[in-house]
């Protein structure tokens, strides 16, 4: 589903990645860990179109987003990815419900249809109760699975995430991960994970080592 060929990208004189090669499967959940500054974050935004290589190509479904423009790029992103962070980054004036919502309305779609579908992953994430609540009346736990929720609401077809557990302890950290793999399980939804969690990163079908800009090592579940 997802290609890149020998990426590279510099920020000034830093070489930040050095020719990365990777492809990722439909319904696959794909970890990459490594020390900070291995250029695991700045890989993740390319692939999520947040970020754009300097040389390479970013296929998706075989069209190569790498060479759409900023507004092609943009709707492209709203369409098929979905995007969960270490800062769950909800709108603080927003209540839950209007949160998931947002990416819903900016994609164009009836308002009716957006609010039944953010109504329904709410209560599938346990957050029926909470719909009207803004972030500040909610846990951790539940801004994030909120976050999770909108990162739901257009249906993409593959999901990056950034450290997603690394603001939460250990409970909700394991109530976090077990949804990614619920939804994989129900849904085939595709996951790309930079993660310092070593059990997420264990529980994935392949865990990727980066290493100064480079991936050095490919781990599959079986081998853990």
């Amino acid at each position: 589903m997802l290609q890149v060929k020998n990426i590279h990208k510099k920020y000034g004189a830093l070489e930040v990645l050095k020719g990365i090669d990777l492809s990722i499967a439909t319904g696959e959940v794909v970890s990459i860990v490594g020390a900070s500054g291995a250029g695991k974050s700045t890989l993740l935004h390319i692939l999520g179109t947040l970020d754009t290589a300097d040389t390479g190509d970013v296929l998706f479904e075989g069209n190569n987003i790498a060479r759409m423009n900023a507004a092609e790029m943009a709707r492209f992103r709203n369409k098929h990815i979905g995007f969960i962070f270490q800062f769950h980054n909800l709108l603080p004036e927003f209540t839950a419900l209007e949160n998931v919502c947002l990416p819903g309305f900016l994609a164009g779609r009836p308002e009716e249809e957006v609010r039944k579908r953010a109504k329904e992953l709410l209560e599938m994430l346990h957050l029926s109760h909470r719909l009207e609540h803004k972030p500040s009346e909610m846990s951790g736990g539940e801004q994030q699975r909120t976050a999770v929720a909108r990162a739901l609401i257009n249906s993409p077809k593959v999901i990056f995430a950034d450290e997603p557990s690394g603001n939460l302890d250990s409970k909700n950290a394991q109530e976090l991960h077990d949804i990614f793999f619920r939804l994989r399980q129900e849904f085939n939804q595709t996951f790309v994970i930079v993660t310092h969690n070593e059990q997420l990163a264990t529980m994935a079908d392949r865990t990727l080592v980066m290493k100064d800009g480079q991936i050095v090592e490919e781990m599959k579940l079986d081998e853990n």
